[in-house]
């Protein structure tokens, strides 16, 4: 989980060098305690021109990424403890320049896999990026993840090395940002490894 939340936080980093000048939008779905951003927002020369919504269920989770955020003075940070499924959650946040989909991919079904993947060109900027992860434990579903983004208009940004059991992917998207429909469940989860990542 600490090797993840290292990946996790240099493709951030990455993401927030390359964006364009002028503000920005993030959305964290299941963002548990919010490491994986607010540790990279505390100390990147963008943390003004970011305005993001961190997403989540658990109530110990969400006391956490908000004590973390008001710490680091990251006040344009909203944390919100709510079902993260929800698309009305992101209603006045998208298009997002970033969305980031960790710790949700292994815990749901391959159907909801798909349908989540349908609904991100509704919630990312065109331009924009969508960071996720999912274990490479049998069965592997990497390169049906990869492949669902690539029919909705995502380019393969980065992903990394088949070889570990980490699955961490980086996809653009280059299509038409869709309008946001909403009252719609996007997953359900059936197992639980997010462990605050």
């Amino acid at each position: 989980m600490a090797q993840r939340l290292q990946v996790v936080q240099r493709q951030i980093r990455t993401a927030l060098d390359s964006s364009p000048s002028g503000a920005l939008q993030i959305i964290s779905l299941c963002a548990g305690q919010g490491r994986d951003l607010l540790e990279v927002l505390a100390n990147h020369p963008r943390r003004n021109d970011v305005r993001a919504r961190l997403v989540e269920l658990d109530e110990r989770n969400t006391a956490f990424a908000e004590q973390s955020a008001r710490a680091s003075g990251l006040h344009q940070v909203e944390v919100v403890t709510a079902d993260a499924s929800l698309t009305d959650q992101y209603r006045d946040m998208v298009p997002a320049h970033l969305v980031l989909i960790c710790g949700v991919f292994g815990n749901i079904t391959d159907e909801d896999i798909e349908r989540t993947i349908d609904v991100c060109p509704q919630l990312c900027a065109t331009g924009g990026s969508v960071i996720w992860t999912r274990h490479r434990r049998a069965p592997d579903r990497v390169p049906l993840i990869c492949e669902r983004f690539e029919a909705r208009g995502f380019d393969l940004q980065w992903l990394s090395d088949h070889g570990t059991e980490l699955g961490v992917g980086v996809h653009r998207f280059f299509g038409e940002h869709q309008p946001l429909a909403t009252g719609r469940h996007m997953f359900k989860f059936v197992g639980y490894d997010k462990l605050g990542l």
